[in-house]
């Protein structure tokens, strides 16, 4: 058996899989966890463990033949194995897979970054967890995984002729470049943005829940957007405040505007993605933002900002509206993928 797991910023999801013709079954059923309500990787292991213990599966069922974990930061190697430094939750301390295979009683233990396990979890998909945002004509090539959420995640999937390779990344953290506007109203969110945190502003700034919060707070300090909605901060004190922005998108001026800016950078990031990387097998949209704003996603902002290029060549608009654009609505793809990476290598 296969333990999995996908461990983020704010959720984490575990099981136990087994593979079968070619697909990846849970044998369990998937526990979710608050990551930020433990200490340590090792300590929210240890609870799953619990639970298998107390759980009425049989002895074989229980038996865990390799762990595998997909980490929300970079995955690096370190005297004793792989090692990695979660981005978020930034409290944990450096998990380690000597750590790891220590409490799994010596069993192999991998670790990958997040993304590569997404990555790997598209093979994994069916139809029904795919949302098309452009039908593009579909080619053999590399692929493409954008995904906003507690943070922003990136890798390319390299195509081999026969099969992908997740090659992960942490493009998140590079540095986030206006598009044109009218207005300019990119180059003033940078301006502010460079002010407010002293230096250099990764695109993760604009492309994650506080990214969404920092462009509203943008908008609302500029004051020519609309007005804060009532009882706003009254919602905030009981919900997440990019959920709150979103939410409140379609009746409030100031939150829509924030919801069309940050929907404009994630097009045009996307659309960069699929030019650095000659995505022409397809882009796909993960993370936890997309899935909950699929009518704003699909207004055109997005895809109108993912295909506007240079003008003195045409050809590169015209390549990017050929790509091929998808959501992933199935929140444990990277659960999927961390567990067909364990269960095939």
């Amino acid at each position: 058996m296969i333990l999995a797991g996908d461990i983020g910023g704010t959720k984490s999801y575990l099981g136990l899989f087994k593979m079968e013709e070619g697909k990846v079954r849970p044998i369990t059923e998937i526990k979710e966890y608050p990551s930020s309500s433990y200490p340590s990787l090792t300590a929210l292991v240890q609870d799953f463990l619990r639970s298998l213990d107390e759980s009425s599966l049989r002895k074989d069922e229980k038996f865990i033949g390799k762990a595998c974990f997909g980490m929300a930061g970079p995955v690096e190697k370190d005297t004793d194995g792989k090692c990695c430094k979660m981005t978020h939750p930034e409290k944990w301390p450096i998990v380690k897979e000597s750590e790891l295979n220590q409490i799994l009683n010596g069993k192999p233990v991998i670790l990958l970054n997040d993304l590569e396990a997404m990555g790997y979890g598209i093979s994994q998909l069916s139809d029904g967890d795919l949302v098309e945002l452009n039908r593009g004509t579909p080619q053999e090539g590399n692929r493409a995984v954008i995904a906003a959420g507690t943070g922003l995640g990136q890798v390319m999937l390299y195509w081999d002729g026969k099969e992908h390779h997740p090659s992960s990344s942490e493009g998140g953290h590079a540095n986030f470049s206006p598009s044109y506007d009218n207005n300019n109203l990119q180059r003033k969110l940078l301006r502010y943005l460079h002010k407010k945190f002293k230096g250099n502003v990764g695109v993760e700034r604009v492309l994650s829940g506080e990214g969404l919060v920092n462009i509203y707070e943008f908008l609302k300090e500029r004051g020519k957007d609309g007005n804060e909605p009532a009882h706003f901060k009254e919602r905030l004190s009981k919900n997440d405040p990019a959920q709150v922005i979103s939410q409140l998108a379609k009746e409030n001026p100031l939150c829509s505007k924030a919801l069309d800016v940050f929907m404009a950078i994630y097009g045009a990031t996307a659309g960069d993605l699929a030019l650095q990387y000659l995505a022409v097998g397809g882009v796909y949209i993960g993370g936890g933002i997309a899935p909950k704003n699929l009518d704003k996603l699909r207004d055109g902002t997005f895809m109108q900002a993912f295909t506007a290029k240079e003008k003195k060549y045409p050809h590169f608009e015209k390549l990017n509206a050929n790509i091929p654009v998808k959501v992933i609505t199935n929140p444990q793809v990277g659960l999927l993928g961390a567990a067909w990476r364990g269960a095939k290598k």
